[in-house]
């Protein structure tokens, strides 16, 4: 019987030196961590085929059942006066021109006595709430909403508190609250940005900081537009190429992506690299559908005469067109230059400012439950903080007739997505400088909107620099008493 040789492996092939050790366990190490990563971000799907361009705005299921499937969030920049509009305080009648019996907070300018608003109140639908004149259209639809009276953000400057209200921080630098909402839902159309925020007259204080995408992944940043403008060209930059065909710049960009795969390959799949490619290949679909998004006279005589005249009413009346069409989250600011920061003559710009708003704001509460659109669309109002009940004082120590920063207690309201409508939630004190009763933090808010998209505040975390961050930091709770 004869015994066949056994091949014996040759000694360097089984010997590994201490550095072909650490460099093969490190690789795997790395490969495997990398692999968590590209999970995280949504560019390594379980069932993608070989080969497939994977889109990281691709629609993504909720954790749970939501009740809201996009949000259209209107931005009062500057921090509107909520004894001036949904919060009345007639006790300040009774204090006029005298100090407050209860003293002022710190504030960031000197305030003196009791100023009452100079704002009429009425009760509105069969809810009775009670709204100011200022804002008539938008209590028709009262019943609709839910207004938070006892909202508290951290501090009385504009930079800290946009930061905290549009990012979940003061101080850090975050993503914004629709960089969160694209990357947990991605979009459902994915010809148009899935995230969109409209300013006219340009960048408000701390410009795209607002709408940034933070740390995570660039693709899901907000896209600016300047909604002052009307014609498409300069809405949106770049958005016509008048010398190449789209069948050409289909070619270049095939051609650019197959270039960018190469290189994506040599720096193993950079997360910048890849919201660059996703960029090149939304500007392309753009050109498309952006046209007939952002031009409302394809809406109806009747539905414009609804919404209004006016930049402010354009754009709300294409922030419905884009929810209408698969965009996710909708910023809207009113105005760049903090319109509501009404340091003094309060009565006159406060009146103003809501005349440009009011017509088409409650034009959108109709016209987005006509549609049947309003059930699932979660609707938020407000600023970044609100106004001192006391009046500001000049460096003489005479009246401006308006009001300083206040933080301790504002309003602002929710409508649709599964909000219960036609109630007030908390109460600030008989004067409205600080919230008293059922107190709303901005990150309780931020936990309530994730709530009604389908996520536990808590769990929706993204992974950086050795940390699972989420929105809410680690505060929060969600407000379940204004859920329907």
């Amino acid at each position: 019987m004869s015994i066949m040789p056994h091949h014996q492996p040759r000694l360097e092939d089984a010997f590994l030196t201490r550095r072909d050790f650490l460099c093969k366990c490190g690789m795997g190490m790395g490969a495997l961590g990398f692999a968590s990563l590209m999970a995280q971000t949504g560019l390594l799907p379980t069932e993608a085929r070989a080969g497939e361009i994977i889109n990281p705005l691709a629609p993504k299921a909720p954790l749970f059942p939501a009740r809201a499937k996009r949000v259209i969030h209107i931005f009062l920049n500057g921090g509107p006066s909520h004894v001036d509009t949904f919060d009345p305080k007639p006790a300040l009648e009774k204090y006029a021109n005298k100090p407050l019996p209860t003293g002022n907070l710190p504030t960031e300018r000197k305030t003196g006595a009791a100023f009452p608003s100079p704002f009429k109140f009425q009760k509105h639908g069969q809810s009775g709430i009670e709204v100011s004149e200022l804002f008539p259209r938008v209590a028709e639809s009262i019943d609709d909403i839910c207004v938070i009276r006892s909202m508290q953000a951290e501090l009385p400057n504009h930079e800290p508190s946009l930061m905290l209200m549009n990012c979940g921080d003061a101080q850090m630098s975050r993503p914004s609250v629709g960089s969160w909402v694209t990357y947990g839902l991605g979009t459902e159309n994915l010809n148009l940005p899935g995230f969109i925020a409209m300013c006219p007259g340009g960048y408000p204080i701390k410009e795209a900081e607002n709408w940034r995408s933070g740390f995570l992944p660039g693709v899901y940043q907000g896209t600016f537009i300047d909604s002052q403008h009307t014609k498409l060209e300069k809405l949106i930059e770049y958005i016509r190429n008048n010398y190449t065909s789209l069948k050409e710049q289909r070619q270049q960009l095939d051609l650019l992506h197959q270039l960018n795969e190469e290189h994506d390959q040599r720096r193993k799949q950079d997360a910048r690299l890849e919201a660059r490619v996703q960029s090149f290949e939304l500007a392309y679909r753009m050109q498309m559908e952006a046209a007939d998004a952002f031009d409302v006279s394809k809406e109806p005589q009747l539905i414009r005469a609804m919404y209004g005249e006016g930049v402010h009413a354009r754009q709300i009346l294409i922030a419905r067109r884009l929810l209408e069409k698969g965009v996710r989250f909708v910023q809207l600011w009113h105005g760049a230059g903090q319109p509501w920061d009404n340091h003094d003559n309060i009565e006159e710009a406060h009146r103003k400012l809501s005349k440009e708003i009011d017509q088409p704001i409650g034009a959108l509460l109709k016209d987005l439950k006509q549609r049947g659109m309003l059930e699932d669309t979660l609707v938020v109002f407000g600023g970044e903080f609100g106004r001192t009940p006391s009046v500001e004082l000049n460096e003489s120590g005479k009246s401006k007739m308006g009001r300083d920063h206040n933080p301790y207690g504002f309003s602002m309201w929710l409508a649709g997505g599964g909000v219960n409508g036609g109630t007030v939630y908390g109460a600030t004190d008989e004067f409205g400088f600080k919230a008293i009763e059922n107190k709303v933090h901005v990150h309780d808010l931020h936990a309530t909107i994730l709530h009604l998209l389908g996520f536990d505040h808590e769990k929706f975390t993204y992974r950086y620099a050795g940390r699972d961050f989420r929105l809410t930091d680690v505060y929060g709770r969600v407000v379940k008493e204004i859920l329907a």
